[in-house]
């Protein structure tokens, strides 16, 4: 078994519940709010945390949540025992509205959870260019939440990305500084210092990346929450991203220029696996 779902009280093994349909708010309207999590064997870094983000986000997105966020947790703790033997799977509750014409009816909310089996991508490095595509600004759209919806312009740049030859994007905010990659937060060392983009609500404080940041702090690393520029990305001793999927991931190709892993990554990610240590499923 590579993956387990669960909707409505019951547990599917086989395959995802056919829960949408074309007259589905969320199918045609976009109200889907959603939270990405990892199991790493049997450890579950953060996850509290991951579901209290649903929770937010659903609220945010006009939805009504059906579970709170501790029984979330306990349905992807019990996925994941019953996914034991994987050695990572990626773990998605998802809210979601089922009726209403433009604006969701917030007592149609519905709720599943998804999880498979993803390994860990190589930590050897991947390659970046900057992106013509931006983050919205806050009154664009629903930055504060962890919505289906912001996903699009993200996967524009992807492409756009892929057809220069690279695997991510470096995207900015409306202002034209720095936001993050089109999948990740990101982050610089310069001077023995970390530096990631201040969060200025154009896109998400990743956990992943609240949990580096603590953890570094914590061995001495001076971090700063700063405006970044282009400029300041292609100066930069290292770069590297933290997210979900990957953790921590240092950028060894920067448009035109090659990069080795730098230590602050590889200390922000050696210190983000033994915190991981003290996180089992239980």
């Amino acid at each position: 078994m590579q993956a387990i779902f669960w909707h409505d009280g019951r547990w599917y093994e086989d395959e995802q519940p056919k829960l949408l349909g074309p007259m589905d708010h969320a199918a045609w309207m976009a109200s889907v709010a959603f939270d990405g999590a990892r199991s790493i064997g049997r450890l579950v870094p953060d996850l509290d945390r991951h579901c209290a983000r649903l929770v937010v986000s659903a609220e945010r997105m006009l939805l009504r949540p059906t579970l709170a966020a501790a029984e979330i947790e306990a349905l992807c703790r019990e996925a994941v025992r019953r996914l034991d033997g994987i050695q990572a799977t990626y773990i998605r509750p998802m809210f979601f509205a089922t009726r209403g014409f433009v604006v969701p009816e917030p007592d149609s909310t519905d709720f599943c959870l998804t999880v498979y089996a993803a390994p860990l991508p190589d930590p050897k490095g991947t390659s970046c260019c900057f992106s013509s595509y931006r983050r919205p600004a806050r009154d664009q759209a629903p930055t504060d939440a962890k919505a289906s919806c912001l996903y699009p312009n993200m996967q524009r740049a992807l492409v756009e990305a892929a057809g220069r030859g690279f695997e991510n994007a470096i995207t900015f905010d409306p202002s034209g500084n720095v936001a993050e990659l089109a999948t990740a937060n990101l982050w610089i060392g310069k001077d023995g210092k970390a530096l990631t983009p201040v969060c200025n609500g154009t896109f998400l404080n990743g956990i992943t990346r609240q949990r580096v940041q603590a953890l570094l702090q914590a061995s001495g690393i001076e971090v700063l929450e700063t405006t970044l520029t282009r400029q300041d990305v292609l100066e930069a001793d290292e770069v590297f991203s933290t997210g979900n999927y990957g953790k921590v991931m240092p950028i060894t190709r920067l448009e035109d220029r090659s990069l080795q892993p730098g230590p602050i990554c590889q200390q922000a990610r050696d210190a983000y696996f033994a915190f991981a240590e003290t996180q089992p499923v239980g």
